[in-house]
Order: structure tokens, then C-alpha cells, then sequence
């Protein structure tokens, strides 16, 4: 595969040593010539200096032909203008973005970014699973818009003793297993009881995540008299 990577930084260099080792083609763009230097010393002649959302610097390099696009510097905004460029001008089909600001994973989902990396998401998702209650964790991200969420049903939640498949769910929403309170692993049918405690592990689309965790997490509606 020929891969380009844009950042020569510690994420871009470990990446590109991977790759390397791998027998991938790979390209590094950076902008720093210290660093550009220092990756041609250790990795070879695959680092070139210039400005990975350039479409010049592109044309360069030759992304037209490239399997996988990576932009993972510090900022965010290159990343994503790096990658549309990839993308819409050279028609590169795998595009993959790092997020410093979690708060920028949908837009970069939305602007056809195929699959975003952020540390912070990362480690927060770790943190939640040690917390006696979390809310939503998200497990995987998917092609499409879609992502592999948990969610854990809290005692109270409207959907606690209620049938999957009286639950209103979000649209393109499925559940797919269940873990009970007692740690058991089962398969879930329409016919399945929720229970407080269980993890319910469903696929998703981002945009509805917040609907998937109120679907199963919310209480029930106060009543009018």
C-alpha cells in the first residue's frame, strides 16, 4: 500500500515506522526541516517538507495513487483540510484524521472524513468504564456514520423490565448483545428484558448518540394530574 502521512511529529513518526516495517510505501510530509532531517536519518528517504494541505504539495507527492491518507499533526483544522483535500480533489478512498478537541469528531464525520482518531476520546472511554455509572462509552466507529456504543441501564431508567422491542430506539439503531449485572454474555431477541445494570452493546450513527443513551438511561415521564 502506499500510504501518505501528513505530521513528522512523535504520532507521525511511530506511524511511519510501523508502516515501514511493514513493507508499506510510505511518505511523510512536514513542515519542520529539523524533523523532516531526523525521520530521513532513522527511516530512510521518505519524509519531504512542505504543507500537507497544499494541493500542489499533493499533486507533488502524488496522492492520486495513495491507498490510505493520515493527517495527524497537533492541529485540527489541518488535519481536516488536508484530508478534504485527499479526498475530494485527488479522490484518495481512505481518509484518517487525528482530533486533539473531541468536540470536532462529528463535524469532521460530516465533512467526509472516514475515520477520526482522538486520544482524549480514548482515554475518557477508559476512565468511564471504571465510574459505578457511565452514561454512554463509544467503542468503535464505523464506516458510514456509524459507531459500536455501550451503554449501561441505570436503576430508575424508563426501560428497566421493558422488551427491546418496546424501546424507542433511534433510527439505523440495533442492539447486539447484552451483558447482565452478573457478567453474563447473552444474545438479545425483541423479546428481551432490560434489566438495571445491564451493558448493552448496540451499533449506532453518531449523530444519534445522544437519542440511543436518553432511549435507555432516561427516566420515565413525570405524570400530569
Amino acid at each position: 500500500m502506499y500510504i501518505i502521512i501528513v505530521g513528522g511529529g512523535k504520532v507521525g513518526y511511530y506511524l511511519a515506522k510501523e508502516l515501514v516495517e511493514a513493507d508499506h510505501e510510505v511518505l511523510v510530509i512536514e513542515l519542520d526541516p529539523v524533523r523532516c532531517a531526523e525521520i530521513t536519518e532513522t527511516l530512510g528517504d521518505i519524509a519531504l517538507r512542505g504543507d500537507g494541505c497544499e494541493v500542489a504539495i499533493q499533486e507533488k507527492i502524488g496522492s492520486g495513487r495513495a491507498d490510505l491518507f493520515l493527517a495527524v499533526t497537533g492541529d485540527d483544522e489541518d488535519n481536516l483540510v488536508a484530508c478534504q483535500v485527499a479526498r475530494h480533489i485527488f479522490n484518495v478512498p481512505r481518509t484518517v484524521a487525528r482530533i486533539n478537541d473531541p468536540k470536532n469528531e462529528l463535524i469532521f464525520r460530516k465533512l467526509g472524513i472516514d475515520l477520526t482518531v482522538s486520544a482524549t476520546s480514548a482515554i475518557m472511554a477508559h476512565i468511564e468504564q471504571e465510574l459505578p455509572s457511565h452514561p454512554l462509552i463509544p467503542l468503535l466507529q464505523l464506516r458510514s456514520g456509524f459507531e459500536i456504543v455501550e451503554v449501561k441501564v441505570p436503576e430508575g431508567a424508563a426501560a428497566v423490565d421493558m422488551p427491546i422491542k418496546d424501546v424507542r430506539l433511534p433510527n439505523q439503531s440495533l442492539i447486539w448483545g447484552i451483558v447482565d449485572a452478573d457478567g453474563n454474555p447473552k444474545a438479545p431477541t425483541a423479546d428481551t428484558i432490560l434489566h438495571a445494570g445491564d451493558e448493552v452493546v448496540a451499533v449506532t450513527r453518531l449523530e444519534s448518540e445522544e437519542a440511543f443513551r436518553n432511549a435507555l438511561t432516561a427516566p420515565p415521564p413525570e405524570r400530569s394530574f
